[in-house]
């Protein structure tokens, strides 16, 4: 019983505080704030893919999963860093021909991105 306490204290998921979660493709991205032991928050992302090896009923279904902490004294830099990587990529990729945009995606043309956190 104390070896799951503690396995939980480590995932930290009983400390989230705010979920939101982006599906797009085979990849969902969670955007969980969490709270740590001294109650600051502070947001973890992580990238799921789904990986699908063999056909039919010897097919099986694994999850690759990938996590960035990112702590509040760094989000001016990050999106900062972000917005001139993504910037970048647009400025020098070839156009894509984009999925049809959901209702609370930016409008067409809108270049900047953005993320609105408050705590």
């Amino acid at each position: 019983m104390e070896d799951n306490k503690k396995k939980c204290a480590a995932d930290g998921d009983k400390d989230i505080v705010f979920s939101r979660a982006v599906k797009a493709g085979k990849r969902i991205y969670y955007l969980d704030v969490k709270k740590n032991r001294k109650g600051e928050l502070y947001l973890s992302v992580t990238e799921s893919k789904k990986i699908v090896t063999g056909d039919g009923f010897d097919a099986q279904v694994n999850y690759e999963k990938h996590k960035i902490f990112l702590y509040r004294e760094d989000f001016d830099k990050f999106l900062d860093g972000i917005e001139q990587a993504i910037g970048y990529i647009r400025d020098n990729s070839e156009p894509m021909d984009y999925p049809k945009k959901a209702d609370n995606e930016p409008s067409e043309g809108e270049e900047k991105f953005s993320l609105d956190i408050d705590f």
